[in-house]
């Protein structure tokens, strides 16, 4: 097989308004373009947008292309499931008193005790080929089920076994704090995981701390000591605020030099300006906002006000169980009144460029990494066909690596 390959003939090809983007305010979204044509991959690059004879051709007619997804908010790996959580959610029982019942983040860290490392990968891999079929190409690991010093790093191992093990690049976020451990207090924990950091950075990949700031986890004092430690060790600040009730923690996190505030459904409006004057990303999980029947963030005035605004699953075995970036993408234009290119810019590079990474995926520009979607109708139909999968190829470092039966066809000259 020759280096170079065509996906010629596309209904739409979508592309930023400069190449050299790294992050686009939510508000510049409809810049995006959609018009027929090529893409051009030379070997693991994408190389330009016009076909020529000495590539392979791949028929794209019929077709959208877009860039392979980016999931930048996952709890991967995992061990288990809490379905019965979700009964009693239905039933009306607030998350806080599940958890303080045992449930919630407990429940997984006893199911990951439980869990051999080859039963955590084994599940852990499972997920991320649904999702690999679903588009995701890129994603994030977490921890933040060991809820002990040696369950941490354990969780981080295998965060860096399961990258290993995937077709999809991804990074690691050390969330250390995620729930108070028994016998702990919030501050007496966080000693424990300034402890740990030393271990985290020369054993693992992380590139990331994270923290939960809630009544049931961990304070706004606590956000700003985790930055510190973030900014001593030379890692990115990641956290969870807003999502149970708010405790304003967006400004705290910002003051923090946080990459990324994720949930924000209790945001006050009146944080959106600081937000959006910084360089700090907004990333909604309406997957999370919906099974837990939570309040739906502020994504629309967000979005008007210039935010970076992104996208994720949240997948994880509570609150969002989850793996498909398009049924993501349905929910978001939904409930946060978003277009699909809004949509899509949250799911791509914005998303990317929370991972540190939108210098080489989240966007089909010359030189960045060719992963692909080939999808099977134009992209208007994602939040319109509401939960179908409208993946027909993904493409990853110009490979092909997962094609639809029925689509096949397309690729006859290149083997998947």
């Amino acid at each position: 097989m020759g280096s170079c390959i065509a996906l010629a003939g596309a209904s739409e090809v979508l592309r930023l308004p400069d190449d050299n983007l790294e992050r686009l305010p939510q508000s510049r979204a409809e810049e995006l373009t959609l018009e027929p044509g090529d893409l051009v991959i030379d070997g693991s690059l994408v190389a330009g947008f016009e076909a020529d004879a000495s590539c392979l051709q791949v028929d794209a007619s019929g077709c959208a292309i877009v860039p392979g997804l980016v999931d930048c908010h996952t709890h991967l790996p995992f061990a288990g499931w809490r379905a019965q959580e979700y009964a009693l959610k239905i039933a009306g029982t607030p998350y806080e008193e599940i958890s303080r019942r045992g449930g919630g983040i407990r429940a997984s860290a006893q199911a990951l005790v439980m869990g051999s490392n080859d039963q955590v990968l084994a599940q852990s891999r499972a997920l991320a080929a649904e999702a690999l079929r679903h588009g995701t190409t890129t994603l994030e690991c977490k921890s933040g089920y060991g809820l002990s010093v040696e369950g941490e790093l354990r969780a981080l191992l295998l965060a860096d076994a399961l990258l290993d093990q995937v077709p999809q690049a991804g990074t690691v976020t050390a969330l250390l704090a995620h729930a108070v451990p028994d016998g702990y207090t919030a501050a007496s924990w966080m000693d424990e995981v300034e402890g740990m950091l030393d271990a985290v950075v020369s054993e693992t990949r992380a590139s990331a701390l994270d923290i939960f700031v809630e009544s049931i986890a961990f304070s706004n004092d606590d956000l700003l000591r985790m930055g510190r430690l973030a900014h001593e060790r030379g890692l990115a600040l990641r956290a969870h605020v807003e999502q149970l009730s708010s405790h304003g923690s967006v400004p705290v996190a910002i003051a923090a030099g946080a990459r990324s505030v994720d949930h924000l459904s209790c945001m006050p409006l009146s944080d959106i300006p600081a937000l959006a004057a910084s360089e700090c990303a907004a990333v909604l999980l309406p997957g999370a906002e919906f099974i837990g029947n939570e309040h739906v963030a502020p994504g629309r005035e967000l979005a008007d006000s210039g935010a970076v605004c992104v996208l994720a699953t949240d997948l994880n075995p509570g609150t969002s169980p989850v793996v498909s970036m398009p049924l993501i993408a349905g929910l978001a234009v939904r409930r946060y009144n978003w277009s699909v290119k809004e949509a899509l810019l949250a799911m791509t590079l914005n998303a990317a460029w929370v991972l540190g990474l939108s210098g080489s995926v989240g966007a089909l520009s010359p030189g960045r990494r060719a992963d692909v979607l080939l999808l099977d109708a134009p992209v208007s139909h994602i939040p319109y066909r509401f939960g179908h999968n409208p993946v027909a190829a993904v493409i990853i470092g110009g490979r092909p690596v997962w094609v639809r039966e029925d689509h096949r066809w397309r690729f006859e000259a290149v083997k998947p």
